[in-house]
């Protein structure tokens, strides 16, 4: 319908308004049409056509049959699919607007309602609730009173170091001290001190660049890092940071002990006029970037966008009742902020893990009562992997809410731990856009509708898999893709797919998302959806936004993501722009290679990357694969596999085997290092194995073999 006929369709029934005419007939021809389909509405049109005699002095007037007739020739024939979310659109929109202003209200207070006087009020009105329970070693409980003096103790003990210069601090720990880290954060966010947690993986220049990059004048170190800290600190030294360690002792020069002082220092209630000069867009935290493709960067967490995070436990219907079960690490955002910042905002119990075990988490989960728990990432699919158990279905949980659930163990998920309810959920630490899937609709990362579009307007681009750029059009804007799914390029290897997928009963359960034209995520940066960047050179900001995307002078966040959206508004994960590559004058989606690989029963983990070959254009696919113990690798059987789920540019042709893939503290497998070595026998130790059209299986991949492909006489 285009815009003319709309525009003649809604002046005909404004006419029939204002002459005060009925306009009922229109919306029940169009009704009957969506209801009965074309031929019975042509049929009982044609009835009602030979029964006019008798029927004239009932008919309405003339115009409104005129609309009638308009609106059955001008919308569409069957009711717009979109349309039968509009009650849970409408709810959604309504509980995201109400949340927005709850918070603008917060923080326009003065002095400001932040977290930590939200946390401090609530630990004034129930100072015996239990705040965090953890489970690791010396297991305990500790409550809100005792947190919140904690704090004040923390608080008071470092305000000569950062009161009224509002530096920012670092809190260098493991996980076993994570209470006691918790203590001296909420003290320095007392103070009105922004606050990053590090890895604590990271050493040498890694975690150099990141004490140095977030801007802290003070590091909290947990003592059992004493090396890594001494290998930088002549560094942070000269920087002026002053270091402290988590303890009553330090065993290194120029170190202080924090332990000590925190024990001497009152635990009084700290003045909120220290938080008198924080804004809406002033920094609350930094949490640093995954560092997949590089070294990791500090993203600026507003209080305003700290407070909209916290809510989201709210906003997933989780109520003070809930016990919400935390596994991730604190220097990440889910596992932080949406975790125990969101309990205590909540005023539900934290149950804190040292770190995510599959074989411990269901008799964790029993023994605290869980209700909630959080995810990323395979957490999910690592416990679907489990050996089964009795007691499978036999606990409390009713809500699981993350991000990066695949299809298949979403599926496998409820069939096996029972009809737990399931938030997925989208969006980067930096990013000023996101998505929540509060429908639940298997398989997808969140959800939108027209209404959301105008809150937070975005685009699905074209973009180029070799310069990795959004196509523009002659007149230099960005070209959306086309909207809802279409046909691939290969529809009978398509639809052989599909036809396996329904006679096994599985349809859309392999991570193979819809089909349809995926286009690059970009969120436009308003008022509203700013884009706050990273902490330090504004050129590594830049470097995320788009100009002139959809007209002159509009500014457009990068995310880097490829997604793909159907007609009800609902977007699936497609791949990251880095991770999809060209092959055969085709774009490759890992994440759909991983699927697909992912049905062998011999393989536990596969990771798909794209290797270059000299004398090719593009890349070449090749999988990291780890073997599920006691199994041996199949290569006719993986040949006859591929063979016949994928189309032949998505093919890996070389298949590299592991003991164990390298993953990100959050479960993100790591390409970068294993696109770099590629597929040279010289330099890999593991074993590997190559596509052999003419022994139809992989085999093993010799010096022989690799030097063929190299001087292009094995053609790929």
């Amino acid at each position: 319908m285009g815009f003319r006929q709309q525009q003649a369709l809604l002046a005909l029934l404004f006419l029939l308004w204002v002459l005060g005419q009925p306009v009922w007939p229109a919306a029940v021809a169009l009704a009957l049409r969506w209801l009965l389909g074309d031929p019975a509405c042509c049929a009982l049109l044609g009835l009602a056509g030979l029964a006019w005699p008798w029927l004239g002095p009932w008919t309405p007037h003339w115009l409104g049959l005129v609309a009638a007739v308009f609106a059955l020739a001008l919308l569409p024939a069957r009711l717009p699919p979109a349309l039968r979310w509009l009650p849970a659109d409408v709810t959604y929109v309504a509980r995201i607007i109400c949340l927005g202003l709850g918070v603008h209200a917060r923080l326009r207070r003065r002095p400001p309602d932040t977290f930590v006087a939200a946390f401090e009020r609530r630990a004034r009105a129930q100072p015996d609730l239990a705040a965090v329970v953890w489970t690791g070693p010396g297991k305990r409980a500790v409550s809100l009173g005792e947190l919140d003096a904690r704090a004040c103790q923390a608080a008071w003990a470092l305000k000569a170091d950062v009161g009224g210069t509002r530096e920012s601090a670092a809190l260098l720990v493991q996980a076993a001290r994570a209470i006691p880290a918790l203590g001296v954060w909420l003290g320095l966010a007392k103070l009105g001190c922004p606050t990053v947690w590090i890895n604590p993986h990271n050493r040498g220049a890694p975690l150099a660049h990141a004490v140095l990059s977030s801007g802290a004048r003070i590091l909290v170190v947990d003592p059992d890092l004493r090396e890594s800290l001494e290998d930088i600190l002549p560094e942070l030294q000269a920087k002026n940071i002053c270091c402290f360690y988590l303890s009553h002792s330090s065993p290194t020069p120029g170190v202080g002990a924090l332990e000590a002082a925190l024990e001497a220092a009152p635990s009084d209630p700290v003045p909120a006029d220290l938080q008198a000069g924080i804004m809406p867009r002033s920094p609350a935290l930094y949490i640093y970037t995954s560092g997949t493709t590089g070294l990791p960067k500090p993203v600026i967490l507003t209080h305003e966008r700290v407070l909209h995070m916290c809510k989201m436990m709210s906003l997933a219907g989780a109520t003070a009742k809930d016990v919400v079960y935390v596994v991730l690490p604190l220097y990440h955002a889910v596992g932080l902020v949406i975790g125990v910042l969101g309990c205590l905002d909540l005023g539900a119990t934290c149950v804190l893990a040292p770190k995510f075990s599959a074989s411990c988490f269901w008799d964790d989960c029993r023994q605290h009562g869980v209700t909630v728990i959080l995810y990323v990432g395979e957490v999910l699919r690592y416990l679907c992997n489990t050996p089964q158990r009795p007691e499978d279905r036999t606990h409390t949980v009713h809500l699981a809410m993350g991000n990066g659930l695949r299809a298949d163990v979403w599926k496998t998920f409820q069939q096996r731990f029972g009809p737990i309810r399931i938030l997925e959920m989208y969006g980067s630490t930096e990013g000023n856009a996101g998505f929540v899937n509060y429908p639940g609709r298997c398989g997808a990362l969140g959800k939108t509708s027209c209404l959301l579009r105008m809150l937070s307007p975005f685009e699905l681009v074209q973009f180029d898999t070799e310069t990795e750029e959004p196509v523009r059009d002659k007149q230099g804007f960005c070209i959306p893709v086309a909207p809802g799914f279409q046909v691939m390029k290969s529809p009978q290897v398509r639809e052989s797919r599909l036809e396996i997928c329904g006679f096994l009963g599985i349809l859309f359960t392999v991570n193979i998302p819809p089909p349809g034209e995926a286009g690059l995520l970009v969120s436009r940066v308003t008022s509203q959806n700013p884009f706050l960047g990273y902490r330090g050179s504004p050129e590594q900001s830049e470097r995320k936004l788009m100009r002139n995307v959809r007209r002159s002078g509009d500014v457009y966040y990068n995310s880097g993501d490829v997604l793909v959206m159907d007609h009800e508004g609902f977007l699936y994960f497609r791949d990251r722009l880095g991770d999809t590559f060209r092959w055969k004058g085709e774009n490759v989606s890992t994440r759909e290679v991983e699927g697909v690989l992912s049905l062998m029963d011999f393989f536990q983990e596969v990771n798909v990357y794209g290797v270059s070959v000299p004398g090719c254009e593009g890349k070449v696919g090749m999988a990291a694969v780890q073997l599920v113990p006691g199994r041996t690798f199949d290569g006719q059987q993986l040949y006859q596999h591929v063979r016949a789920w994928l189309p032949v540019y998505a093919v890996p042709h070389f298949i590299r085997i592991q003991d164990v893939l390298e993953v990100t503290g959050t479960f993100k497998l790591v390409k970068s290092r294993l696109v770099h070595e590629g597929f040279n026998v010289d330099a890999i130790s593991d074993p590997l194995f190559i596509l052999d059209d003419r022994a139809q299986a992989f085999q093993p991949l010799t010096p022989e073999t690799y030097r063929s492909v190299c001087d292009g006489t094995w053609k790929l």
